[in-house]
């Protein structure tokens, strides 16, 4: 709990947000309005003694520009936005910084983050820059070399989502590429112990993700496990893990754990996000049965009633038939 702002998340949120970190740049912040999905990071950033950058997103972005500014050829000055002057700032910076997109779905996504979800994913992250205007000028920022600066390491991208009539559907290729969680309900309130605020640089925290790798890294058994689960889905529904959602199973478990969580209630979690959460587009009505197995081996690969949250999906598709 933020003992001075009076927020409360559950100890599986907190740790899905802090594994999340580990997973991803990008994280999705959804569910219905109220349950304090933008006041997650603001409070996070407070405790790290480095406020998050709040960005509204607005409906009529279609590309990066409108998010990043353009060069206005008739005043000869480039317009520069809030997003834009938040990431050049970090580039100064050595701790964790956060920017957040808020309600980032009333305009499509995979439109003006575009040029992000791709960079984001090159290992090497030298890689990472993003062109912000065509050529050098003389008198450019320092850190903005050829008209181009580098998204540095230590910046987190965190959107925010209501899930209403009124925004766009998040597209597979976004939700595929960032860590997700769902915030459907208010947490308990429960008395919280004041404690200080830190200043993490991106190195310890780093440092902490590799420590927590190496201690906790998955079970044979559950990797056994997971490749049979997925060697069903993918021939019966045509949905696969593929490599980066396994990557993500690889790198997001041993954290969550680390947090104290079960290495079973993060596979559960990530299942249902990554996987059975695509099983809307398929024609169900023509797989009930293939729906019921798959409940049944829930049970068999990883125990009886321990996929809680896949399972339900599951059973909710069916019920729907």
């Amino acid at each position: 709990a933020s003992y001075h702002h009076n927020l409360y998340y559950s100890e599986k949120i907190a740790s899905i947000f802090i594994a999340g970190l580990a997973t991803s740049k990008i994280l999705i912040l959804e569910g219905i309005s109220g349950t304090g999905k933008t006041s997650l990071p603001y409070v996070f950033g407070k405790f790290i003694n480095n406020d998050s950058k709040i960005i509204s997103v607005q409906p009529s972005w279609r590309d990066r520009y409108e998010m990043m500014g353009y060069y206005n050829e008739f005043t000869k000055k480039f317009n520069e936005t809030e997003f834009l002057t938040s990431i050049y700032e970090a580039t100064f910076r050595n701790d964790i910084n956060i920017i957040v997109l808020d309600e980032m779905n009333l305009a499509r996504v995979e439109y003006y983050f575009a040029d992000f979800l791709s960079l984001l994913e090159l290992p090497n992250s030298d890689e990472w820059l993003i062109e912000v205007v065509p050529n050098q000028l003389i008198g450019d920022p320092i850190n903005l070399k050829e008209g181009k600066i580098k998204i540095p390491e230590n910046i987190w991208f965190i959107g925010t989502a209501n899930n209403d009539d009124s925004t766009f559907g998040i597209t597979d290729k976004v939700y595929d590429r960032a860590s997700s969680i769902v915030m459907n309900e208010k947490a308990v309130e429960f008395e919280g112990k004041p404690f200080e605020n830190v200043n993490i640089s991106y190195e310890y925290i780093n440092d902490l993700f590799i420590k927590a790798n190496q201690k906790y890294e998955i079970s044979n058994e559950v990797m056994k496990g997971l490749e049979k689960l997925d060697d069903y889905i993918s021939n019966t529904f045509q949905i696969t893990f593929g490599n980066r959602i396994m990557n993500q199973v690889k790198t997001f478990i041993p954290v969550y754990v680390a947090c104290g969580r079960s290495e079973l209630e993060g596979i559960d979690y990530l299942i249902a996000r990554k996987i059975i959460r695509k099983f809307e587009t398929l024609n169900l009505p023509f797989l009930k049965r293939e729906l019921e197995e798959l409940v049944k081996l829930f049970d068999s690969l990883f125990g009886k009633d321990k996929l809680v949250e896949s399972k339900n999906m599951v059973i909710k598709f069916i019920n729907q038939i």
